[in-house]
C-alpha cells in the first residue's frame, strides 16, 4: 500500500456489501458532549466478517456496545436485514451473540452449567444435545464438568464463544478475543473463530492483532477518533505492508 492509496481511502466506503445483513447508518455516541463514536457507516453481508482495528481510545468497544444493544446511539441507526432496530430491544439481543472482555461467565459454575443457565434464559428446549455440541465445537468436551474459575484464560475465551453461539445468533460481535492469550491458545481460538465463517453468520471482530484480524476478515476497517478512517475488502489489502499502512492512517489522524 502506498501513500496515494492512503490518501484515496481516508473516508469510509459504506457500500461494501451488495446484500447487507448488518448495517450502521451515521452512528454517533457522545459522552458529556464528546463523540466516542462519530458518524460510523458500514454495510456487511450475510456470512461476511468485518475486522475493526485501531488504537486505544478509538471508540471500537463503544461501537460494539451499540451494535450489541448495551448502549443507545446518540444519533444514527443499526439495521438488520434492511430494517432499523431498537438496539435495546430484547428480540434484537436474541439475534446476536457477544464475546466481550467480561466473558459473562459464572466462575463458581461448571462449563456445562454456564451454558445450561444461558440456554434457559433463551428458552432453548434441546440443551441436553446443544450444550455438548457447543462444548465440542470449541474443544472443551472434556472440561464440561470443570468449574470455570479453574480454567485457563484461553479455555474461558473459548467457553465464552460457545456461550455466545449457543442460541445460533445471526450476528456475532467479538471484542478483543485474543487479549492475554499465549501463542497456543491464540491458535486454538483462531481455528474456532474461523469456523464462524460458515456462510450463515455475520461477524464484527475488534482486535489489536493485525495479523490474525486480517487472516479472518472479508472486510477491514481502521477506526481512529471515533470514525472509520479507512475501510476496504480484505482481498484489496496487502498483508505484507498493512502494518505500515495502518500506522500511517493512525498517525495522520492523531
Amino acid at each position: 500500500m502506498s501513500d496515494p492509496a492512503l490518501s484515496a481511502a481516508r473516508e469510509p466506503d459504506p457500500f461494501g456489501s451488495p446484500t447487507p445483513a448488518l448495517e450502521a447508518r451515521g452512528l454517533v455516541r457522545e459522552f458529556a458532549g464528546f463523540p466516542a463514536v462519530d458518524g460510523i457507516d458500514f454495510q456487511l453481508g450475510v456470512g461476511r466478517l468485518l475486522t475493526v482495528v485501531g488504537p486505544n481510545g478509538a471508540g471500537k468497544t463503544t461501537l460494539l456496545r451499540i451494535l450489541a444493544g448495551g448502549l443507545r446511539p446518540t444519533k444514527g441507526h443499526v439495521l438488520l436485514d434492511g430494517k432499523a432496530v431498537d438496539v435495546g430491544d430484547r428480540e434484537w439481543r436474541r439475534r446476536i451473540g457477544v464475546v466481550s472482555h467480561q466473558g459473562f461467565l459464572y466462575g463458581q459454575l461448571t462449563a456445562a452449567e454456564n451454558l445450561e443457565f444461558y440456554g434457559r434464559l433463551f428458552g432453548l428446549s434441546d440443551l441436553a444435545e446443544r450444550v455438548p455440541e457447543r462444548l465440542a465445537a470449541v474443544g472443551l468436551e472434556d472440561r464440561s464438568r470443570s468449574v470455570v474459575r479453574t480454567l485457563s484464560r484461553g479455555m474461558r475465551q473459548r467457553l465464552a464463544l460457545a456461550r455466545a453461539l449457543l442460541h445460533d445468533p445471526e450476528v456475532v460481535l467479538l471484542d478483543e478475543p485474543y487479549t492475554g492469550l499465549d501463542a497456543h491458545a491464540a491458535a486454538v481460538l483462531n481455528g474456532v473463530l474461523a469456523s464462524l465463517k460458515d456462510g450463515c453468520r455475520t461477524v464484527v471482530l475488534v482486535t489489536h492483532n493485525l495479523g490474525q484480524g486480517l487472516e479472518l476478515a472479508d472486510r477491514v476497517a481502521i477506526q481512529v477518533g471515533g470514525r472509520f478512517r479507512w475501510i476496504d475488502d480484505r482481498d484489496r489489502v496487502d498483508g505484507a505492508t498493512f502494518e505500515a499502512f495502518y500506522r500511517n492512517v493512525v498517525e495522520e489522524r492523531a
